[in-house]
C-alpha cells in the first residue's frame, strides 16, 4: 500500500550521518522520534535533536534508523520537492495569466502555498488555508510570511482577486498576529479600485497589526500588452499621488516607532519622477525582493566602488539593463568612464515580448536582448549579463534562450555577473 506521508530522499552527502546508517537516494522517510513526515519543513522542525530515531521505507520495506546529526542539525540529506498547492483565485491582474502562449510550462503555474510564503518568499493570499494548515503555522511558527493583501475592504480584495468567495483577510492576519507570526504584506496598486481614501485604509488596517505585521509594501500593478482584463496603469499622478499617502504614514511611523513601516516601490518613485527617500528609511530592506529599495540599495553601493587603478591594457565590455534602471546604472558606469583604461557600454533593451510597460530588467528576454544588441557588440571584449535575467541555477532566459545561444547569435563571449556595482567590477576586471 502507498504511504500517504513520508519526503523522499534525492540525495545524500559523501560522508554524511544518513549515508553512515545506510539511508540511500529513493528512501521515503515517514518519521523522525515519531513525529510523522508530510513534507520538507516537518523535517526541517523535528531534525533539531541530538538523536534522531528515523522511521523510513525502501522498495515496501520499513526500516528504523538512529542518526546522530552534526550540530547543525544537518544529517546530509536533500529532499525531493513537494507537490505545491495551486491558486485558485482569477486575480484581475494575475502576471501568470498575462503571459503569452508557448513558454515552458513551469511559467504558467500559479502557487498558492504557505510553506513556499515561508521558505522562498512567495506571496500569497491565504484563501485556501485549511483548519491543519493553520494549526500548523500557529505549532511550528512558519513565519515570516509573505501576504498579498491589496485592500483590507473584503468586497474591493475580492474583486481584485476574481473569488466572490475569498474570506475576510483581517480575521486570517489577527490569527497570524495572535499566535506571533511575523508578516510582510504587499499591497498592488491599481487604479480605480484600492487607491485614494481605499490605500489610506488598507495601510491603517495593516498597521494595527504592527509589528507582527513587519512591513508594507505598495507596488505598481505589473501589465503587460497581453492582458485580457482591462486595468489601468499606474501613470505619473498616480505614483505621485500613492508616495503622498505613502510618505504621510512614514512620517508618523517613524516618529513613533523609528521605521518606516509601509513603503514604496522603486517603481512607484521612477515614475512619478521624484527622488528616492535616504536608504537608511529603508530599514533592514525587508522587501528589496518586491522591487522596494532595490536602486537606492544600489545607488549607495555605488558611492563606495572605487575605479580600478590602471592595468595598462584598455577594458572594452558591454551589458544591458531594462528602460528603468538605465539612467541609475548609466550614471554609474560613466563614472567609470573617467578611467583612462576602462570601457563599457549599457545598452538599454526595450521589452517587446511583454510589451513595452514593462521596464524591469529581470523580465527581459534573450531575444529582446539579442534583438537591441545585434548590430552594437563591435568593438567590445566581452558581454555583461546581469544574472536577474536568468532562472535560479541556469543560464536560461525566460523565453528558454541560454547564455550560449546569445553567445553564438551576437559572436561575442560572454559573462554572466552579480547585478550589483561591484559585480560589474568584477566582470569587467576578469577575462571573457
Amino acid at each position: 500500500m502507498q504511504n500517504k506521508y513520508g519526503v523522499e530522499i534525492e540525495t545524500i552527502m559523501q560522508g554524511s550521518a544518513a549515508g553512515a546508517e545506510g539511508l540511500l537516494p529513493g528512501d521515503l522517510l515517514l518519521s523522525i522520534n515519531g513525529h510523522r513526515l508530510n513534507d520538507g519543513i516537518d523535517f526541517m522542525f523535528y531534525r533539531n535533536e541530538p538523536e534522531l530515531n528515523i522511521g523510513a521505507v525502501r522498495k515496501g520495506k520499513k526500516m528504523s534508523l538512529k542518526v546522530l546529526p552534526k550540530e547543525t542539525g544537518d544529517i546530509g540529506v536533500t529532499l525531493k520537492s513537494f507537490k505545491i498547492k495551486r491558486c485558485t483565485n482569477n486575480c484581475i491582474f494575475c502576471f501568470v495569466s498575462q503571459l503569452p502562449k508557448g513558454l515552458r510550462k513551469s511559467l504558467y503555474i500559479k502557487d498558492e502555498d504557505y510553506r513556499m510564503s515561508f521558505l522562498y518568499g512567495n506571496y500569497v493570499t491565504l484563501t485556501n488555508l485549511s483548519a491543519q494548515d493553520k494549526k500548523r503555522i500557529a505549532q511550528q511558527r512558519l513565519g515570516p510570511l509573505y501576504i498579498s493583501v491589496h485592500s483590507t475592504n473584503k468586497a474591493i480584495r475580492n474583486t481584485l482577486l476574481g473569488n466572490s468567495k475569498a474570506g475576510d483577510v483581517l480575521k486570517e492576519l489577527k490569527f497570524l498576529k495572535e499566535n506571533k507570526i511575523r508578516m510582510h504584506v504587499q499591497i498592488v496598486l491599481c487604479p480605480g479600485y484600492n487607491d485614494d481614501k481605499e490605500l489610506q485604509r488598507t495601510i491603517r488596517d495593516l498597521y494595527g497589526f504592527y509589528p507582527y505585521v513587519s512591513s508594507i509594501a505598495v507596488v505598481p500593478v505589473g501589465l503587460t500588452m497581453h492582458r485580457k482584463q482591462a486595468i489601468k496603469p499606474v501613470g505619473k499622478e498616480d505614483a505621485l499621488k500613492a508616495l503622498d499617502i505613502i510618505d504621510s504614514f512614514q512620517k508618523r511611523f517613524r516618529k513613533k516607532h523609528g521605521v518606516s513601516v509601509v513603503y514604496g516601490a522603486d517603481e512607484l518613485y521612477i515614475k512619478g519622477g521624484v527622488n528616492f527617500p535616504a536608504l537608511s528609511e529603508y530599514g533592514e530592506l525587508p522587501q528589496i525582493e518586491n522591487g522596494v529599495g532595490m536602486v537606492p540599495l544600489f545607488i549607495s553601493q555605488t558611492k563606495k566602488i572605487k575605479a580600478p587603478q590602471s592595468a595598462g591594457k584598455k577594458k572594452t565590455s558591454l551589458t544591458f539593463t531594462g528602460i528603468s534602471f538605465y539612467p541609475y546604472l548609466r550614471k554609474f558606469t560613466d563614472r567609470l568612464l573617467e578611467k583612462e583604461d576602462i570601457n563599457i557600454n549599457v545598452i538599454p533593451v526595450e521589452n517587446t515580448f511583454f510589451g513595452k510597460a514593462i521596464t524591469v530588467t529581470g523580465l527581459l528576454t534573450g531575444r529582446d536582448v539579442i534583438r537591441e544588441l545585434s548590430d552594437k557588440t563591435d568593438g567590445h571584449e566581452c558581454l555583461l549579463i546581469p544574472d536577474v535575467v536568468f532562472r535560479d541555477g541556469e543560464d536560461v532566459f525566460l523565453d528558454d534562450i541560454s547564455r550560449k545561444d546569445v553567445e553564438d547569435a551576437l559572436g561575442i563571449k560572454v559573462k554572466v555577473i552579480e547585478s550589483t556595482p561591484e559585480g560589474i567590477m568584477k566582470g569587467m576586471e576578469a577575462v571573457c
